[in-house]
């Protein structure tokens, strides 16, 4: 009986900490291919690299592990894999340890999350691992046994046809696991102008995230602020079924 195979990505790159701890864990799972973007592409979403060749170059191997760097982004280096490196369809995707959380809107900027959808909707199980800490060598310990559980129960049971999991732990002691929604919110000054030494300006992404219901207990937001891991089901179909007969009435 063959072993799970396990496709590992990130958005923080091959040599980030979170992913080569999450290839630790996955290798208790399966075997194990990662394939990463070759430096930091974070906040990539979905996009793909269509102006330049796309590269990629295996820099480990071991029993049941192999490690390959992408100059691409986190969607294009589940597309090599799938496409060039593989020889079936993976068991599970995961990608992360994401430094930082990608809960609420976040979800939709998010590289860790683009390699998840992309695993989605090639009828991968999928999902996406982050920590709120944006330190460099934040503690992930107490997040672990979290992760490989989740893992371990989807690969046993699987989800939904095109829907993934948006998993996002608070940094430090976990009080234990909600099932959560998107909360509602939006990033506001978004931009830190500045100017350099030629008198000319420039600007810096930044920004404050405004949490539009910061007593909903149900949101991923309030989870992680109170200490819990959210697991958030995300789906790929981003048709609002809802409105559909709203559209229809118009005289179009």
């Amino acid at each position: 009986m063959n072993k799970s195979l396990i496709l590992i990505s990130n958005d923080d790159g091959i040599d980030a900490k979170g992913i080569k701890i999450l290839t630790k864990l996955m290798q208790q799972l399966g075997d194990v291919v990662v394939v990463a973007p070759d430096v930091p592409r974070s906040a990539q979403s979905n996009a793909l690299t269509v102006t330049q060749p796309i590269r990629f170059r295996k820099i480990e191997e071991e029993e049941g592990m192999i490690r390959y760097s992408c100059t691409g982004t986190p969607t294009d280096c589940v597309k090599i894999a799938l496409n060039e490196i593989l020889n079936r369809k993976p068991d599970l995707l995961v990608s992360g340890i994401n430094h930082g959380s990608n809960s609420a809107i976040n979800v939709i900027y998010s590289g860790t999350m683009g390699a998840v959808f992309e695993g989605c909707e090639n009828g991968i199980p999928s999902i996406g691992f982050s920590l709120a800490s944006h330190f460099p060598d934040p503690d992930f310990g107490y997040f672990e046994p979290y992760v490989l559980k989740i893992a371990q129960t989807v690969l046993e049971k699987a989800l939904p046809e095109s829907v993934c999991l948006n998993v996002n732990a608070p940094c430090g002691e976990i009080r234990g696991v909600r099932v959560s929604r998107q909360c509602k919110g939006y990033w506001t000054k978004e931009f830190a102008g500045r100017t350099d030494p030629a008198g000319r300006a420039y600007y810096w992404l930044t920004g404050y995230f405004e949490n539009m219901e910061p007593d909903a207990e149900d949101t991923d937001e309030w989870a992680i602020s109170h200490g819990f891991i959210s697991i958030v089901p995300d789906k790929i179909d981003l048709t609002a079924y809802e409105a559909m007969e709203t559209i229809r009435s118009w005289d179009l």
